[in-house]
């Protein structure tokens, strides 16, 4: 695939880009919709969307050049070449968790909440980004045959993209894409549940990409090690743990707010 959308000669737009503007701008849709229902202003979604995914992209570069340090110590120049690929989700991730604490702390806004609210905006963005892996031909997993390809019933044009230099491989990208609209789909149906505790939302997001990521990662071939480690899957265990102690945790008398109670909320403006 060409990994280039427009070209100007001096000035290139990528697919990459393109990909992840468009998961943001989607994602800061969903979460705005959700977040006017507990009196959340769209300002403040703004400032905070803003830092969030200057945030979430530096700690997604850092993450990945860290792993990667004897090629970027050696070649500083290709570090902020981030249209090339190379953002680490998890890093992205840590990064934004950081600025979300501070952010709704000073605010005095109930952090569990808000990441609840997050959670579906999230996933749609990681659905949508993994594309721009797909069309600067990364994140695939090991070779594989064009029969196996065309078994699982692709479009033409993603087995086509598939093919790098005569060889086909696994369509990881699209696993995880796949993996990440389902769960986009699954919070968007368990968040109408009444009685649903604070900070449940979270715990399924922990779980649900906990353990795609820790199977599609075992796929993939430019995993970031770490000694004989795969570090995303040692990061997803992590998380599944994070997200079951989070679900068992929510029951507590002090998470005792249900998510959908609006009851008693002060506006929140900036």
């Amino acid at each position: 695939m060409n990994p280039i959308l427009v070209d100007f000669g001096i000035f290139k737009i990528h697919w990459y880009s393109v990909m992840i503007l468009l998961g943001a701008i989607l994602g800061y849709v969903v979460i705005t919709k959700e977040a006017l229902k507990y009196k959340i202003s769209k300002n403040y979604i703004i400032n905070y969307l803003f830092y969030l995914i200057i945030f979430c992209i530096i700690g997604a570069r850092l993450y990945y050049c860290l792993f990667n340090l004897d090629f970027y110590s050696k070649n500083p120049s290709e570090i902020y070449k981030i249209w090339n690929g190379g953002l680490a989700i998890h890093g992205g991730l840590f990064f934004g968790l950081i600025w979300t604490i501070f952010y709704t702390k000073k605010y005095k806004i109930n952090t569990l909440r808000f990441l609840d609210i997050m959670a579906p905006g999230i996933l749609l963005a990681q659905s949508i980004g993994r594309w721009g892996n797909f069309f600067n031909g990364e994140a695939h997993g090991g070779e594989v045959t064009l029969e196996f390809l065309n078994k699982l019933h692709l479009p033409q044009f993603i087995i086509n993209g598939m093919n790098i230099d005569g060889v086909y491989y696994h369509p990881t990208f699209l696993y995880e894409s796949i993996l990440c609209l389902v769960g986009f789909i699954l919070v968007l149906l368990i968040r109408r549940k009444r009685y649903l505790k604070i900070g449940r939302l979270t715990a399924f997001y922990l779980i649900w990409y906990g353990i795609g990521r820790f199977f599609i990662e075992s796929l993939r071939t430019d995993s970031l090690m770490f000694n004989n480690l795969k570090v995303a899957q040692v990061v997803s265990i992590g998380m599944i743990l994070a997200g079951i102690i989070l679900f068992i945790v929510a029951r507590a008398e002090r998470f005792e707010n249900n998510y959908n109670d609006i009851s008693n909320l002060e506006e929140v403006n900036i």
